[in-house]
């Protein structure tokens, strides 16, 4: 996938300086600290677990080169992409934690001009978004694969001819279906990537068809990792970070 080639590209020479302090794998997000004070997290992505093994070999990434993380990013294994997205996120901390504070649910929507009548298409059922996409009296088709809801051809064909937003999750970064879905979309539909996953590097999606990442930073650290330890999920996480937003400058531009 090219945008994950991207990301293992912008931060190899940093991740070959920078080492991993510690990596805290939950049932819900697994994060990555960093020797610069970085952290970073990413969703926990299981992809037919059968057996105690989460992966198949393991060396000790805490104390090495965070670059021993941020080469999965372009494995096979969704779980090491999830530790791969999480050490990125943690080098691009400073750049991540410098941005202004992003808007509540409700004021993303009126930025991605949602209003009554609007065709919404949405990877990944975010439940907030949902309710005030429905108080709003948009129109919503919905697909999560994860949780077996809607139909992938049909979804396709509505984004192609009917959608005019899309709000996209980061976890495509982590079963590698990002790039199919943006294929999809139709000229002029406005995308917003979207969740504590996202990178918030604009060179990464250049050229790409996302208007907005959105994303979050975490604040207390000691807090966020306890939480993952924890097995929580989003709304916890978000208690412990701040929602931040970034303006992709018009379709995908540097």
């Amino acid at each position: 996938m090219r945008i994950n080639a991207t990301l293992f590209e912008l931060f190899e020479k940093k991740a070959k300086e920078i080492l991993v302090t510690h990596l805290c794998m939950g049932l819900g997000y697994t994060a990555v600290t960093t020797s610069d004070g970085g952290i970073g997290i990413a969703y926990t992505f299981f992809e037919n677990k059968t057996t105690c093994m989460a992966q198949k070999s393991y060396e000790n990434p805490e104390g090495a080169p965070a670059i021993g993380l941020v080469e999965h990013i372009l494995s096979d294994s969704p779980i090491l992409r999830t530790q791969a997205l999480a050490a990125i996120n943690a080098l691009n901390y400073g750049a991540a934690a410098a941005l202004a504070q992003g808007p509540d649910n409700a004021d993303l929507l009126a930025q991605m001009g949602v209003e009554k009548g609007t065709h919404v298409a949405m990877v990944g059922a975010f439940k907030p978004l949902i309710k005030v996409i429905r108080e709003k009296e948009a129109e919503l088709v919905l697909m999560d694969t994860g949780k077996g809801i809607g139909d992938e051809q049909d979804f396709y064909e509505k984004l192609g001819t009917w959608a005019d937003v899309l709000i996209l999750t980061a976890t495509t970064l982590l079963n590698n279906t990002t790039e199919a879905v943006l294929g999809h979309a139709g000229p002029g539909v406005r995308t917003v990537l979207l969740g504590p996953s996202t990178p918030l590097v604009k060179e990464a999606f250049a050229g790409r068809p996302v208007d907005f990442l959105a994303g979050t930073v975490p604040v207390d650290a000691k807090g966020t990792i306890q939480a993952i330890r924890h097995g929580t999920g989003t709304p916890v996480i978000q208690r412990f970070g701040r929602k931040v937003m970034m303006a992709m400058g018009g379709r995908g531009s540097t």
